[in-house]
């Protein structure tokens, strides 16, 4: 990081930026709760907003907006070139989904626990899972469930194939999403009150244990990823 992130944050112009470390992003610009996360590499764009002890920004490859502590934007270098999307055929992303589940069961090996924004491991959110896991291959999603499921192409459960997204949450909203993985089961990562506090396979069914019984009350429905996300801001 370098030396006098004050007067950084006072140069930073309303351009493009390279992550040059893993770097949160928050949800005001208190930096006090976390909204989602940046792997190294990953571009964003700051804006004109500049508050005293922070920066806003949105992040490239999925237009998700967010605040950069004053502390972190010496982790921010400008990009030489821009950030431009992988077009993916539906055939091309089916190929690679095995590589995408076998990122969940990777992850789910290691000493994790739900972090709500977290997307860059060991410790996940559900979609930040979802959207790791997919981007492992260089396919982007959205970064929210509700966005997520908006994304996809709808299917019926009776459709489900392996790697295929479920979603649960209210009649009005989807507010957690999973990776089905066949034989009825998929892998997620969900929160300590409901039962579990970081990623595991549970099945699809009323049948199931407490855990599985509990999302499967709250099942939306579920959805095919045909393409890669393409940014909408410039």
């Amino acid at each position: 990081m370098l030396s006098n992130p004050k007067s950084i944050i006072q140069n930073l112009s309303a351009a493009e930026y390279n992550c040059l470390a893993d770097l949160n992003l928050y949800d005001s610009p208190e930096c006090t709760r976390l909204a989602t996360q940046a792997a190294s590499g990953r571009h964003l764009r700051v804006t004109s907003n500049h508050q005293d002890a922070a920066v806003e920004v949105y992040l490239c490859e999925d237009d998700y907006p967010g605040w950069v502590s004053l502390a972190d934007v010496g982790l921010l270098q400008r990009a030489t070139l821009p950030y431009r999307a992988t077009i993916f055929s539906e055939s091309e992303i089916k190929k690679l989904l095995p590589e995408v589940i076998a990122f969940t069961h990777k992850a789910m090996q290691q000493s994790n626990y739900y972090l709500w924004g977290g997307t860059v491991g060991p410790n996940y959110d559900c979609s930040g899972l979802m959207q790791a896991a997919f981007v492992s291959v260089g396919i982007w999603l959205p970064r929210d469930a509700y966005q997520q499921e908006a994304f996809t192409q709808p299917i019926s459960i009776a459709e489900l194939e392996p790697g295929d997204l479920i979603f649960f949450g209210t009649p009005q909203k989807a507010t957690h999403v999973g990776l089905y993985l066949g034989d009825g089961c998929y892998i997620h990562s969900s929160g300590k009150d409901k039962g579990r506090n970081g990623i595991g396979i549970d099945r699809l069914s009323e049948q199931g244990d407490e855990v599985s019984r509990s999302y499967y009350q709250q099942l939306r429905g579920a959805g095919r990823v045909i393409k890669s996300y393409e940014p909408q801001r410039r």
